[in-house]
């Protein structure tokens, strides 16, 4: 990345920062404003960004020019990268036309101020999907410190952004099985209101072609989202033999039905699998509001595998040197699958790692010519990079190159 561009973004009003293509370091106090650039640069890959933000969320507050001609009150990230193709230009940002104006209730308005905007050579893209083709950012930072201890969620969205970086397509995957979910969802819950629980179970009260093709569409996409998975899990543990230096190697596996039926059966009856179980369960999925079966309740399991340990079970400063193995282990896969390493973000992580692995970390950075952006309080902290980085103050929302 050699050009970041903020506007109206949490507490930035507008940045324009410039750099030469090597990492960056982010030095300044608590406060400044140095994560809410990580999670900007986040933002240009899909998903909801390092914080799992809602879009309307990360609008600057208490914005002292919202009549100025070059706000509409909605934030905007862009920046240009380089490819093995050449640079390109990408932005995103959330649709200054999507606000709260004529919204009916607060469902109405969530739904509007999620619309997002994508453009690539200033071009406008179809959907956020589409930004993991041009480009791959992973992360690493303080919340993830707890993601072997804490819900699935986190986990499944960990194991997620290491597939996109592999396999792009999967992020337009999830985003249509999560649509249909949602689709079939709200159909089970209408008609659960207005004819009863029995009803639904029935078979009463809704279109069942209607449901049944909402069914088969998650069917789909829930053997591929699987089978994705499935492909780059193997590919890590692949990569992980390989040694990662002091971190540890992990091992990893997915626990889930889908992935389980997939080991069992050809794909095809893994979808006639899923459609029997999502038909036999509209009743209750109508009284929870979800859907009982599917890819969305998998979950990541790691392994410590010199002390045959789970991950949960390890010390933190065990899990954190697991956390970075992995994310190290992925960028080697990218680096020689897409011809480019991704964006790497790591807030305040060399702070907490210890000198030996912090070099290692670095080294292997180097090694991969990746563009790490980096965070902390302490400059002494990235000497070691020397002239592989360089280094920005960041203080109260303000920018610039360190002397």
């Amino acid at each position: 990345m050699t050009r970041l561009a903020l506007t109206d973004y949490r507490c930035y009003a507008m940045l324009r920062l410039e750099t030469d293509g090597r990492s960056v370091v982010l030095v300044g106090p608590n406060g400044a404003g140095k994560t809410n650039l990580l999670e900007a640069i986040s933002f240009l890959a899909p998903g909801r960004g390092l914080r799992n933000a809602r879009l309307a969320e990360v609008d600057r507050l208490h914005s002292e020019r919202p009549n100025s001609a070059h706000s509409n009150g909605a934030w905007a990230v862009a920046a240009t990268i380089a490819t093995p193709d050449g640079e390109i230009a990408v932005g995103t940002g959330r649709d200054p036309a999507s606000g709260n104006g004529g919204a009916e209730d607060e469902g109405e308005f969530e739904r509007r101020a999620e619309k997002r905007l994508v453009r690539l050579d200033g071009q406008p893209a179809k959907g956020a999907s589409t930004l993991g083709e041009v480009m791959s950012v992973l992360w690493l930072t303080p919340a993830m410190d707890r993601l072997f201890v804490e819900g699935t969620a986190g986990r499944r969205r960990f194991l997620d952004r290491l597939v996109f970086g592999l396999d792009p397509a999967h992020a337009g995957r999830i985003t249509a099985y999560e649509r249909a979910m949602r689709e079939r969802a709200k159909l089970l819950r209408g008609a659960r209101e207005k004819y009863g629980h029995a009803a639904v179970g029935e078979g009463r009260g809704v279109d069942p072609h209607w449901l049944t093709a909402l069914e088969q569409a998650m069917a789909e996409r829930a053997v591929a989202i699987a089978a994705a998975r499935l492909e780059t899990v193997s590919a890590l543990n692949m990569a992980m033999g390989e040694g990662l230096g002091p971190f540890p190697t992990a091992e990893i596996a997915i626990e889930g039905e889908m992935e389980r039926w997939l080991g069992e059966s050809p794909a095809l009856a893994c979808e006639e699998r899923l459609m029997a179980a999502l038909a036999s369960a509209r009743g209750h999925d109508a009284e929870t509001g979800g859907a009982g079966y599917g890819p969305h309740r998998s979950d990541l399991a790691v392994t410590h595998a010199a002390r045959r340990m789970p991950a949960h079970l390890c010390s933190t400063g065990e899990q954190k040197a697991l956390l970075t193995g992995i994310v190290l282990a992925n960028l080697r896969l990218q680096a020689r699958l897409r011809g480019a390493a991704p964006i790497l973000l790591m807030d305040e992580v060399a702070a907490h790692l210890d000198e030996a692995h912090r070099r290692a970390l670095f080294a292997e950075i180097a090694a991969l010519g990746v563009q790490a952006w980096m965070t902390g309080t302490d400059a002494a902290l990235f000497a070691p990079l020397g002239e592989q980085a360089q280094m920005f103050r960041v203080a109260a929302a303000t920018v610039v190159r360190a002397a």
